[in-house]
């Protein structure tokens, strides 16, 4: 009877036990689970970056040298700004300089840097049928309206469709009173509006990046490039803790500044896809 009590004893004490471990290893995990949470930001960014494959270059980078995790949410530049002006994001990442510039004017941003710059691409059938390979990007745009010739547009309120919109200006083409049935919408993303482009054996302006990877090119190819009028520049903001608390400015900031520093724009720089250079990294620290 001694013994059978003993060896209840012990059951008991070691159900204790395992329970106690239980809810320690428990607590624990939830510990581990909050500080990750404490080191991962978020960053709102428009689909280029994404779609071209920079980030999943950069952001193990970033990770391997300050611990933090950056959680990405891409989507079309006025929806980048959208999720920012509602606090959802701690920085920003796009290529519409001008929206850029408002989101900082209107407070919802601290600063902007530049950080990179790539180029758009006038791409078009190989046989190009309005006869503008080689030209300045307004003429080809003149010959393409005057000739009717297919173009798909991105249609869909992102930097390069705004891009896009800012060209025909500058052509001198009036395109909501000069579009018809040769100028197409794709209402979706860049490699989306390239494969439109080659079913149509269409004309469509590109992000640089997004035609590297684009590989079902069909009768696609480059017919504009090199303009000054075709750079691509993206800039990085903090969202404004002021406006937003739950912004997470120093992770932030961190984020940011590797962004400009050396080290950052070395990974920028080294990004390749098949070969050739994607991105150029030309962070100015002072701009504001």
């Amino acid at each position: 009877m001694i013994v059978a009590a003993s060896n209840g004893n012990q059951l008991m004490a070691f159900r204790r036990l395992s329970v106690a471990l239980a809810l320690l290893c428990g607590l624990t995990a939830d510990i581990a689970a909050s500080f990750a949470e404490d080191r991962a930001i978020v960053l709102a960014s428009t689909t280029a970056t994404q779609d071209s494959g920079l980030l999943d270059h950069l952001l193990p980078i970033f990770r391997d040298r300050t611990g933090i995790d950056v959680r990405v949410i891409a989507q079309r530049a006025d929806e980048v700004l959208n999720e920012a002006r509602k606090g959802d994001a701690d920085v920003v990442l796009m290529h519409a300089r001008p929206q850029e510039e408002k989101f900082v004017a209107e407070g919802f941003a601290v600063k902007r840097f530049d950080v990179m710059y790539n180029d758009y691409v006038l791409i078009g059938p190989k046989s190009d049928p309005a006869g503008v390979k080689g030209k300045d990007i307004a003429t080809a745009l003149k010959a393409i309206e005057a000739k009717g010739a297919p173009f798909v547009t991105r249609g869909d309120r992102s930097g390069t469709h705004a891009a896009e919109l800012a060209l025909w200006i500058v052509a001198g083409i009036d395109i909501a009173a000069a579009k018809g049935a040769w100028y197409r919408e794709a209402k979706e993303g860049m490699g989306a509006a390239l494969e439109a482009a080659r079913v149509a054996n269409a004309y469509v302006l590109s992000d640089r990046g997004s035609w590297i990877a684009f590989k079902e090119r069909g009768d696609l190819d480059i017919i504009v490039e090199g303009d000054k009028r075709l750079l691509n520049q993206y800039g990085v903001m903090l969202v404004n803790p002021e406006k937003f608390p739950s912004v997470k400015k120093e992770l932030g900031q961190t984020f940011i500044d590797w962004l400009i520093s050396p080290d950052g724009q070395a990974a920028i720089a080294g990004y390749r896809v098949d070969g050739q250079q994607l991105f150029f990294p030309n962070a100015d620290k002072s701009a504001g």
